[in-house]
Formats: structure tokens, C-alpha cells, sequence
């Protein structure tokens, strides 16, 4: 029964993402884009995400990187997955040399869909954060030395979920408002990369170097990645202005 809900919650979160995409209007440049192109970076997105989410779970068994079973079952991480669709999208544009920013149409579709699916982990019974007697507590079925046993532990799934939910009211803000036009996906992967590593301190996640989770440091890559992209952009902007109007004609 659980495994029926977290798919349920997928495939609504899936249709809630396509919807949502569809909806929100799209620049011109990005609508004069073959549609070729489009399904490119779509599915650039939907296989670089799908493979960053499985990474670090086959990744601890060499064996694992051929086995079919171990890519379908329910294990994934979405920091990964952001980093491999981010990656994969930007990769997938460099090749096609597409210039066009992208990432406005993705960003709150993507706060919506997180939204809804990390309600599917928490019927899952799975992503769940460590025992806690604070009253909100939601008692899980917990793999312990000494074998499975129930325990209150945090919710750190309605945690996430409240978390890319507020983020999408924020996105539609500066949507609404026309805000931070071409940066808004930087702003909420940068939010998600600071929110996840200040959350895995109540996540049963082992250190994996320097005292830190694996998932610490992919968040912590994540958002500075973001950050020095941003940067870049911002630093390169004032000289292709210069650029211009060094070969725009005299009026």
C-alpha cells in the first residue's frame, strides 16, 4: 500500500509540473526555438535529473551500476537529481549553442511538483529525519542494529514539502511582479542548497568526510554553483554591452 501512494504522489506531481510549465507564459526568444530544441532540453532535464537521483546509491555498489532492479526501486535523492538536470540542460544548450534563458519556465513548476512529492515519500514511510519528543513527531518504521523498530522521528518530509511550497509563493512574486527575470531557478536552487544543508543535521545521514553527509556537500556544491554562475553572468554582462556598442554604428 505504501508504494501505491508514493507512486500516486509522483505521477500527480509529474502532471503538476507538466501543467504548470505549460501555463506559465514563456519569453519570446524561447517560443522561437524550434520545437526540436525544446524536447532536447526537456528531455535533457527529465534524464539528467533521473540519473543524478540514482548516483549515489548505485555509486556505493560497483555491482549496482548494472543491475536494472537497483535504478527502478524507490532510493533517490533530489540534490543530485537538481545537479544533473541542471547539468544536463546546460550541457544539452552548449551543444545546440542555444543562448536563450530557460531556467524562469522551470522554477516554479519544479517548487510545485517537490511540493507534492515529498508527500509520497512520507506515506512511503522513507526520508524521514531522526527521533525527536518534540509533539509533531510521526512515529516511522526505522531500521535499527537491532532491526526494524517504531520511532518517533521528525517529519523531514512535510518539513521539505512546506519548504518548496513557501518557495513557489515566492516564485510567484517575482513572477508577478517581474522580478529577478533569467535568475529566479538560481534563487530557489540556492534557497533548496542552503535549506538542505541546515536540515541534514536532523537526518540520519552518516558523515561522509569532514563531518559533513554526502548530501551536505552536494547541497553546499549546489547552491555555490548557482551562486558562482550568477556571478559570472553578472560580471560578463556590462562588457558584452561594451562590446555592442563598440560596433553599433555612430548615430
Amino acid at each position: 500500500m505504501p508504494r501505491i501512494f508514493y507512486a500516486s504522489f509522483m505521477v500527480v506531481a509529474l502532471a503538476v509540473f507538466l501543467l504548470t510549465r505549460w501555463l506559465i507564459p514563456r519569453p519570446p526568444a524561447l517560443r522561437m526555438l524550434p520545437w526540436w530544441e525544446r524536447a532536447a532540453l526537456a528531455a535533457a532535464a527529465f534524464i539528467g535529473g533521473a540519473l543524478g537521483s540514482k548516483l549515489p546509491f548505485v555509486g556505493t555498489d560497483p555491482i549496482g551500476w548494472l543491475d536494472l532492479g537497483t535504478w527502478l526501486q524507490d532510493g533517490k535523492t533530489i540534490v543530485a537529481a537538481l545537479i544533473g538536470a541542471y547539468l544536463a540542460v546546460e550541457l544539452t544548450k552548449w551543444i545546440l549553442d542555444v543562448r536563450v534563458k530557460t531556467g524562469d519556465t522551470f522554477a516554479l513548476p519544479l517548487a510545485l511538483a517537490l511540493a507534492i512529492g515529498r508527500w509520497g515519500c512520507f506515506f512511503n514511510g522513507c526520508c524521514y529525519g531522526v527521533a525527536t519528543t518534540l509533539p509533531w513527531g510521526v512515529t516511522f518504521r526505522v531500521k535499527t542494529a537491532a532491526g526494524y523498530q517504531l520511532q518517533r522521528c521528525h517529519p523531514t518530509q512535510i518539513y521539505e514539502s512546506l519548504f518548496h511550497f513557501m518557495m513557489a509563493l515566492v516564485l510567484w512574486q517575482l513572477m508577478s511582479r517581474g522580478l529577478f527575470v533569467g535568475q529566479r531557478l538560481k534563487i530557489y536552487l540556492v534557497a533548496y542548497g542552503v535549506y538542505r544543508f541546515l536540515t541534514e543535521y536532523i537526518r540520519p545521514e552518516p558523515a561522509w568526510w569532514l563531518g559533513l553527509t554526502f548530501y551536505q556537500w552536494a547541497a553546499a556544491a549546489l547552491a555555490a554553483g548557482m551562486i558562482a554562475q550568477w556571478i559570472a553572468e553578472n560580471r560578463a554582462r556590462p562588457l558584452t554591452a561594451a562590446v555592442v556598442a563598440e560596433v553599433r554604428p555612430a548615430p
